[in-house]
C-alpha cells in the first residue's frame, strides 16, 4: 500500500475549486440568463436520449494565473501543521471575537 503524502495533492485542489465552481450560484445564474444557449451558435442544452448537447460557462477575461490561486490556498488555509491549533468551540469564537468600542 502506497504512503499518503503529508500535504493535499494540488491536483485535489484544483478539483475542490472546480466543483465549487460547478454548484455556484453564479454558475447557474448564467446559464439560466442564457436560456441554457451557447451564445455564440445558439445551440440549445439537451438531455435527450441521441441528441445530447452539452453547454459549459466560459470566463470571459479568462482565470488568470490558477497555479497563484492553488499557492494562496496553500499558503492561507492549507498551512502547515506548526501554523495551526486545536481550539474548542469557545475558545475559537474568543480567538474570533471583534472588539466594539
Amino acid at each position: 500500500m502506497a504512503k499518503k503524502k503529508p500535504e493535499t495533492p494540488r491536483s485535489r485542489v484544483r478539483s475542490a475549486i472546480r466543483q465549487l465552481w460547478l454548484r455556484s450560484r453564479e454558475h447557474a445564474k448564467a446559464l439560466k440568463d442564457a436560456k441554457y444557449s451557447c451564445q455564440r451558435c445558439g445551440v440549445k442544452k439537451s438531455v435527450a436520449k441521441g441528441k445530447e448537447q452539452k453547454v459549459s460557462v466560459h470566463h470571459r477575461d479568462g482565470i488568470g494565473n490558477w497555479e497563484s490561486v492553488i499557492d494562496v490556498i496553500f499558503s492561507e488555509i492549507l498551512c502547515s501543521p506548526d501554523k495551526l491549533e486545536v481550539l474548542c468551540p469557545k475558545c475559537h469564537d474568543t480567538e474570533h471575537e471583534v472588539n466594539v468600542i
